[in-house]
């Protein structure tokens, strides 16, 4: 393995690693740390039966090596080694090998369609989690039971309108609180696994192979259900950014997955002596009834913890796809000045709430949505396993005959639960792959129309070297213009307007071209790059990566006594462009999709407010384009 396989992200500080570990489980472990919750109460359900000893501890084994092989093998050791300067999930992934290796299509398509799908991901898990707390309230507290889905909509009212206000004052309570959740599930486990010890032989894997091709139709759904232990995989590799993956390997190893398999076989060990029915809850059937509602209380919290890590991911998420433009400039709200990583964009807050709402309210029950659930993000486990055997090839050069073996046996498990998923499509699988292709049309539609905007901008200017030659003499007006552009070796449109229609050019003209690079950071000193051009024109390039916000002034005034350009905002004017698109081609749907380009584009954020440009320091400057 090369040493560029071997990189586990950013470095850590050894006495940090235990903070950082204790900060992952309130951030990176909420979805799979509270998976107990639905996922054997789930099969049961499926199955709408009781479940033999025999197919009990098939059902274990298959969770057993699910974790093993999905979590512990694949996501832990092997992708995570996958990082981009630090930063992991699928689209830090995609600008890895889809645009610093060369620019490729279809890996650019798999990153666009698997964000797309995490999206979806991210409506359905506050549903399935605060619901499948709260559905314990049916036996320690019966007559409560009709009003589950309604308390469940008030919490996660109660989330999403949270939101604006950031987390920042409680979220450092996050990592003890799930500490204290995975000890009290591993406990409840581990008081069942005495009392059946026979749960212990699940850890053969040919007990579960068994189960899954010895029971046919039967064992295949289960497979599905089974799936849902893994759901917040994912998750380890896209929040390695924020904590290094030595952190997250800690926190797994030596909390997160023995709680996890305690409290399953805790679980199973129930459903060896216990009859089971569509009603059963093994996992509150492991608490004294004494103490469910605290427990109840418990699984609330540590559910409200995953969703708004679900949340908070699909922000990040949002904001990189933008640097990336993939998506369109939307308002994106810092919440914490200490914390760069905790951000709110309404937009995402308000139709995940709407719905995430939508969902629980027709759905019901956790175990109605793990249909919708597990298929979006088997889905995106799949994509992530083809781009990793292109990693494997590309980035840590290993064998082609390696990479089959590695890469293959990750693709053949993923598309086997892809199967078993796609088998509920029709009881609410749709959901997630409507949401994501609805996405996923937007993204295209951006991307698409973004880079033929920029074509045709190009085309339709001339070489900035021909145009100070040719204005040579034209008199000048005191004071800065700044011109955004991308590029800085034509003519900006709006020099042009501004030429046209207001006859000016001024004493010193800046070229600005922001630049969004394919690494989530860049260094303070490597901010800006500039360049002095004839008559007193000059380019001037600020590079941000694609996990940070533009922030133009600051970048702009971090530079003084170390750039030539120095910046009086008070005599400096940005001058930016705002066109208006006309789609043309002979493509119906090419015309479609630049018409949602158009209203994409038109409703954008403006350019000025997004790299947070004093709106008394803009001047725009219309004009008309056909695509």
């Amino acid at each position: 393995m090369t040493a560029e396989a071997a990189k586990d992200g950013p470095d850590v500080h050894p006495e940090g690693i235990g903070a950082l570990a204790l900060g992952a489980l309130g951030v990176v472990f909420g979805d799979i740390g509270t998976s107990p919750l639905y996922t054997i109460k789930t099969a049961v359900a499926w199955t709408g039966r009781a479940f033999t000893p025999e197919e009990a501890l098939g059902m274990l084994s298959l969770i057993v090596w699910t974790l093993v092989i999905i979590t512990s093998i694949k996501y832990v050791a092997v992708i995570m080694r996958a990082d981009n300067d630090g930063e992991g999930g699928i689209l830090a992934l995609m600008s890895l090998l889809g645009v610093k290796h060369g620019r490729r299509p279809y890996i650019i398509t798999m990153g666009m369609l698997g964000a797309a799908l995490l999206f979806g991901d991210g409506a359905i898990t506050p549903a399935i989690s605060v619901l499948s707390a709260l559905e314990g309230l049916k036996g320690a507290a019966p007559p409560v039971a009709p009003y589950v889905v309604p308390l469940s909509i008030l919490v996660l009212i109660g989330l999403f309108c949270l939101q604006p206000q950031g987390t920042g004052r409680i979220s450092k309570l996050f990592g003890p609180i799930m500490a204290t959740w995975f000890v009290v599930i591993a406990v409840l486990g581990i008081s069942s696994v005495v009392q059946h010890p026979q749960v212990l032989a699940a850890l053969n894997p040919l007990v579960g192979l068994h189960y899954l091709f010895g029971h046919g139709l039967a064992g295949f759904l289960v497979l599905g259900a089974v799936f849902l232990c893994a759901t917040g995989a994912e998750a380890l590799y896209a929040d390695m950014g924020h904590f290094g993956a030595q952190p997250i390997r800690l926190a797994w190893y030596g909390l997160v997955f023995p709680a996890l398999l305690l409290c399953y076989a805790g679980q199973t060990g129930l459903l060896l002596d216990a009859p089971s029915d569509k009603d059963f809850d093994p996992f509150y059937a492991l608490c004294p009834g004494a103490l469910q509602l605290p427990l109840i209380g418990l699984a609330t919290t540590a559910t409200v913890i995953a969703s708004q890590s679900i949340i908070t991911g699909a922000y990040s998420m949002t904001r990189q796809a933008i640097q990336l433009g993939l998506l369109p400039r939307v308002r994106i709200s810092q919440t914490s000045a200490q914390s760069y990583g905790q951000i709110y964009v309404g937009l995402v807050n308000w139709s995940l709430m709407a719905l995430t709402l939508a969902l629980t309210a027709t759905f019901q029950s956790s175990d109605n949505l793990a249909a919708a659930f597990g298929v979006a993000v088997s889905l995106t486990m799949l994509l992530t396993s083809c781009l990793m055997f292109v990693a494997m090839r590309e980035v840590w050069r290993w064998s082609l005959a390696l990479s089959v073996a590695v890469a293959g046996l990750f693709i053949v498990v993923d598309s086997s639960f892809v199967a078993a998923n796609f088998v509920k499509f029709f009881e609410g699988g749709w959901i997630p792959i409507l949401v994501a292709s609805f996405i996923y049309f937007l993204m295209t539609s951006w991307y698409e129309g973004y880079a033929a905007l920029r074509a045709a901008l190009e085309r339709d200017t001339m070489p900035l070297s021909d145009f100070i030659r040719r204005f040579h003499e034209k008199a000048r007006v005191s004071g800065t213009a700044v011109y955004l552009t991308s590029r800085t070796d034509v003519v900006p449109v709006a020099l042009f307007h501004n030429l046209k229609h207001n006859k000016v050019v001024h004493d010193r003209i800046v070229l600005l071209n922001v630049v969004t690079e394919q690494v989530p950071r860049i260094e303070p000193e490597d901010r800006v790059r500039s360049a002095d051009l004839p008559d007193d024109f000059h380019s001037l390039c600020v590079r941000y990566g694609f996990t940070e916000q533009p922030d133009i002034p600051f970048a702009l005034s971090e530079e003084k006594g170390e750039c030539p350009l120095h910046f009086n905002m008070m005599d400096t004017t940005f001058f930016v462009g705002r066109l208006s698109v006309t789609p043309r081609g002979h493509s119906r749907w090419w015309r479609i999709k630049m018409q949602v380009f158009k209203f994409l584009h038109r409703n954008a954020l403006p350019v000025w407010e997004f790299f947070r440009i004093p709106v008394g320091r803009v001047v725009e400057l219309g004009g008309q384009i056909e695509l």
